[in-house]
């Protein structure tokens, strides 16, 4: 009996400890609050495109140092990783958040929206966070400053990995989430499991959205040139047509997925989004180009629509009498969330969000980098609600519109979600 007693009192101690942790965490999560939305309205107004978040990685960096973690920066030009070594034995684990912005002109109506300009592509361009990279920025730092206050209870390693150029290099760069793991990113320490976020339009303030296994389409970018030899346009028998001979191959190109994919095992979109070729009404081309997308879930549908792309393009044109030049250039693979990972965190989703608010996403034929991560370890990837749920959410401007908005009281959720996950993980 007095066995049992102690054994009682000692569950009990052990339950007021944890309440006691608990309660210190949300109190610190609680108190970053004007932090957050101090440091995500700072990001926002001084956005920076792929490859260059050179002031954006200055910032970072000198936060997580304030903290006291080990820092490294340069990974994959400005990428940043904060360490912090918990004072308890405990897993290791990656958060990251992609740092990034987008060529877009912000047309939203608050005090800290982006002014900036600068070239893209030999334009002039707004720059804004159009995709809000900036809120996932400061979710982290926020995330990273509540477990260095708490550090004593802290089981194991945590690694906060701040990502750059997740919207794709310039071209001829490489960079992103696979330069960083090429550069070491996991080489002297390696998580268990890698955690991200996405703040969402579509969904309101208080919900998230993910589901188990590809989430995420993989995204490929091809291109075209097809060289015919120029003619008057009185006489197309002079020449070799390039403009005729592009339309037969994207007409034949529709049949990949209409008639050459099993769709049953996964969903798969080919896009052509451009096509140039020609400069006036009589005068048929030497050559014509083309550039589009691939998406689909299944690596292996995604090998058959890069083989059949490339034979209808060539086999048309040699039919035409047309060279071709075919290049695809391989973009990020599906993204995965981790089976297992996720049924054992799902519960720790409902805790913060309510069992009614954690729902499932669906395939999204969106793309993100955060796939390389989830090849290396166990990943899981999910959806913040980013829109005032009094609001028309459903059909809020999306992510990458001049008029993308974030309700920052969603911010906060997307901490405590971090801070859960890694709580209930250890």
């Amino acid at each position: 009996m007095k066995t049992r007693i102690i054994c009682l009192l000692s569950l009990l101690t052990g339950l007021a400890h944890a309440q006691i942790e608990s309660a210190e965490l949300n109190t610190s999560i609680d108190n970053i609050e004007p932090k957050l939305i101090e440091w995500r309205r700072h990001l926002h107004a001084n956005p920076e495109l792929s490859n260059r978040e050179v002031k954006t990685a200055e910032y970072i960096a000198k936060h997580l140092k304030s903290l006291g973690l080990e820092v490294q920066t340069g990974i994959a030009y400005n990428g940043v990783v904060g360490i912090l070594k918990g004072d308890k034995p405990g897993p290791v684990l990656a958060l990251r958040a992609d740092t990034d912005a987008l060529p877009v002109t912000e047309q939203v109506d608050v005090p800290f929206a982006s002014k900036v300009t600068t070239e893209y592509r030999g334009e002039e361009v707004g720059v804004m966070h159009a995709c809000g990279h900036d809120a996932h920025v400061a979710i982290l730092m926020a995330a990273a400053e509540v477990f260095a206050n708490n550090k004593a209870d802290l089981a194991g390693t945590l690694m906060f990995i701040f990502q750059p150029a997740e919207e794709g290099v310039p071209q001829g760069e490489e960079g992103g989430a696979e330069l960083m793991l090429k550069e070491g990113l996991f080489d002297k320490i390696k998580p268990e499991a890698v955690f991200g976020l996405h703040v969402w339009a579509g969904l309101p303030t208080g919900v998230i959205a993910y589901r188990p296994g590809p989430m995420m389409a993989a995204v490929d970018e091809f291109g075209i040139k097809v060289k015919g030899r120029q003619t008057h346009g009185s006489r197309p028998w002079g020449g070799i047509d390039p403009i005729t001979t592009s339309a037969q191959i994207i007409n034949s190109v529709q049949t990949i997925i209409a008639r050459r994919t099993d769709i049953t095992q996964a969903p798969a979109v080919v896009s052509f989004g451009a096509i140039k070729g020609g400069i006036r009404n009589n005068i048929i081309p030497d050559e014509v180009e083309m550039i589009g997308t691939i998406r689909n879930f299944n690596m292996d549908t995604r090998d058959n629509i890069h083989n059949q792309l490339e034979q209808i393009t060539t086999h048309v044109a040699h039919a035409n009498g047309a060279e071709v030049e075919f290049n695809i250039y391989p973009g990020y693979p599906v993204t995965i969330n981790n089976p297992d990972l996720s049924e054992r965190m799902n519960a720790s989703l409902e805790s913060v969000f309510g069992a009614d608010n954690v729902i499932d996403s669906g395939l999204i034929t969106g793309a993100e980098d955060f796939s390389y991560l989830a090849q290396e370890v166990p990943g899981l990837f999910f959806f913040l609600g980013i829109s005032p749920p009094d609001s028309d959410y459903k059909n809020a401007p999306s992510n990458h519109s001049p008029l993308f908005f974030i309700d920052e009281d969603a911010l906060l959720n997307g901490v405590r979600a971090f801070v859960q996950l890694v709580q209930d993980y250890q």
